[in-house]
């Protein structure tokens, strides 16, 4: 047995804490009490947060997956870290922002149980969301809601998911204001910070559903899927044109993981700019990497794919623990660990963005080539 390599194995902190007495702070109890397993990863993480991607030249980019909004961490948690300027984009899914509206509409959610029989919730008109209980007229209030303001003359054209979601936030904030509330809905306080929200699947929603609707009676609301494709892109070559850094902090997985992750492809791979990755990576997850999904995919399988800078992989961590259980302790941590930053309001900037990306497509060389020689380029011919 070799002793040559042990110091280098034991050299981490030993594992002493000091009791718990009940008076400690949230950060102070994560900083000193979550030493090992996935307690450790979620330390690991809120430092990587607080510590390296809160730093002022970073972008910090949140997708959201995963009933969050109608377990109230909306309002809890993602509202108090974009009014801190902690988050600068977004990439939800439809239902949380559908969720989200409930909320800023005064409409009530509730605490239920999961062991509910379903059946005689039908019966008496009462939706559940594992343990998660409200009325089956909130869900008619919101759609009638969306169908409203959608009917406007500012709704009657081709727009992507952000712009889409910055109109909605104002009529939302609107009925905050009447109703007396605030920092309600996180669509609002979107509008208001300028935080540019997108959604993969624009169709994949209650909201969706109320816009094709709407398109039935000859509504010309169109979801522009490519502008969103090429905004977020935009938001994240500024950051690392600029000097600056960009970060993901993925809640979930699913389509908002790959949307959020995809901006580097498609300025490496499709767009032809040099680039190397995004630069920090924090993930909070129940899904295993073994299975082959997306939703449990490591940052270093990402690194394959261009996603993930490969000289960053020391600021990438995993969380495997439920998202309702590691967010308000990370917001909590990062409030209390790290100063307010100015904030960016990505929104307002969006033709700039989308100006600077143009340039450096032009400059690739790719942007130039005939319409008809690129359509036919394969695989081979982007390498």
């Amino acid at each position: 047995m070799s002793n040559a390599g042990k110091p280098r194995y034991l050299s981490g902190p030993r594992i002493d804490p000091q009791a718990l007495t009940g008076k400690e702070t949230v950060a102070d109890l994560v900083d000193h009490a979550f030493l090992a397993y996935n307690g450790a990863r979620l330390r690991e993480a809120a430092r990587l947060l607080a510590e390296r991607m809160l730093e002022a030249d970073v972008t910090v980019g949140l997708s959201i997956t995963g009933a969050l909004t109608p377990a109230g961490l909306g309002m809890s948690a993602i509202i108090p870290l974009m009014e801190a300027g902690f988050v600068d984009w977004i990439v939800s899914t439809g239902a949380n922002l559908y969720h989200d509206t409930h909320f800023g509409l005064g409409l009530a959610m509730h605490q239920g149980t999961f062991q509910a029989d379903d059946v005689e919730l039908r019966e008496h008109g009462v939706v559940r969301i594992y343990d998660v209980f409200f009325d089956y007229r909130v869900l008619l209030d919101t759609d009638a809601f969306f169908r409203e303001i959608i009917s406007a003359p500012e709704f009657q054209r081709e727009m992507s998911s952000a712009e889409f979601h910055h109109r909605c936030g104002k009529y939302v904030r609107a009925r905050e204001e009447k109703l007396g509330l605030r920092r309600r809905s996180l669509l609002a306080a979107a509008w208001e910070f300028g935080v540019p929200i997108y959604t993969s699947s624009p169709g994949d929603s209650s909201i969706g559903m109320n816009v094709a609707a709407k398109a039935l009676e000859g509504n010309q609301l169109r979801f522009d899927v490519s502008a969103d494709v090429n905004e977020t892109a935009a938001i994240v070559w500024d950051a690392k044109s600029s000097g600056g850094k960009s970060a993901v902090w993925i809640l979930g997985g699913g389509s908002p993981k790959n949307f959020v992750l995809q901006t580097e492809p498609q300025i490496q791979e499709v767009l032809g700019i040099a680039e190397k990755g995004h630069d920090y990576f924090l993930a909070v997850t129940d899904a295993r990497p073994d299975t082959g999904g997306l939703s449990g995919a490591t940052p270093a399988e990402a690194v394959s794919w261009g996603k993930i800078d490969p000289e960053q992989l020391p600021g990438t961590v995993i969380v495997y623990c439920d998202t309702t259980i590691a967010l308000p302790l990370l917001t909590s941590y990062a409030l209390a660990r790290h100063p307010r930053r100015t904030l960016r309001r990505l929104y307002d900037r969006r033709e700039d963005l989308m100006h600077r990306l143009r340039a450096a497509y032009a400059a690739s060389g790719r942007g130039a080539r005939p319409a008809a020689t690129a359509s036919v380029a394969g695989p081979e011919a982007r390498r």
